[in-house]
């Protein structure tokens, strides 16, 4: 013999306050992703000033290195052989 569990109904709702639930249900969605879309709208910011700096900073590198006498003269090498080719 299996004892039945009594069930707990909700209090019965009027239609007034269902309707109320579920339109605060939907303002509830709307802001969400609002607050959302705000939130990933700053960390594209975020992202694209960290790309712009990481970028900056690469090409600083770059122009010290290549104003280095060794790689001049490596760069100058591989020009004059290319003109010597063409000749």
């Amino acid at each position: 013999m299996t004892k039945r569990l009594a069930t707990v109904r909700p209090a019965p709702l009027t239609r007034l306050g269902t309707t109320l639930q579920r339109r605060m249900g939907v303002l509830g969605r709307r802001r969400l992703r609002a607050v959302t879309a705000l939130r990933e709208a700053g960390m594209t910011t975020a992202e694209y000033a960290i790309g712009t700096l990481a970028a900056c900073g690469f090409a600083a590198l770059l122009v010290t290195i290549l104003r280095g006498s060794v790689v001049q003269g490596l760069v100058l090498g591989i020009i004059k052989r290319a003109l010597a080719l063409g000749s």
